[in-house]
């Protein structure tokens, strides 16, 4: 019986600090962070368009496309694919990625093409590629849009973040495509 009360103590106990302490702590904490936790949002004229961590979809040629997703951008679902450099059905999907790019950037080599454009990230939602995965988009986006490529390849450019510290430049694609949209 001794058992059984300590058992059933432990679990109590264990549902109270885990239950309930750890994440009214962790709210706490969230209050101090920008946007007191809720996530860095971007907007375009007052409405919400999406978030500055999260990545997006963005397939449509007059737009800078970024890394892809192992799961569709779900961000309740975030996870890479745990499929390994070796793993045949894994190197088929990054070939057909390959051979899309290429389609729609027929002024590229296979060579030119940056790993971010064609691997998917860790988490299936990095908001960033490098800013070379951009600059090799600028004469897509700058054809279809009908602007002089320097002014595309200028914008990319000023949107390029260094890093604080340590780590390599990134461009937050949806950032770079709200600007895009701003440009005349």
């Amino acid at each position: 019986m001794k058992k059984i009360i300590a058992i059933v103590t432990f679990t109590i106990l264990t549902v109270i600090l885990f239950g309930a302490l750890y994440p009214i702590a962790i709210w706490g904490i969230a209050q101090f962070a920008p946007n007191h936790g809720k996530g860095e949002t971007i907007s375009v004229n007052g409405k919400v368009v999406g978030y500055q961590k999260i990545g997006q979809k963005f397939n449509k040629s007059n737009y800078f496309w970024g890394r892809p997703s192992a799961i569709n951008y779900n961000a309740s679902a975030s996870a890479g694919s745990n499929k390994g450099p070796s793993n045949e059905e894994y190197l088929k999907q990054v070939q057909k990625r390959i051979d899309t790019f290429l389609l729609t950037h027929p002024y590229l080599k296979k060579t030119d093409i940056p790993s971010d454009m064609v691997t998917a990230s860790g988490s299936g939602l990095d908001p960033n590629i490098s800013p070379q995965g951009a600059l090799i988009q600028v004469k897509r986006v700058a054809e279809v849009r009908k602007l002089p490529e320097e002014k595309v390849k200028y914008l990319v450019e000023k949107m390029i973040t260094k890093p604080t510290v340590m780590g390599t430049e990134t461009v937050n694609v949806l950032e770079l495509n709200v600007a895009l949209d701003k440009l005349k």
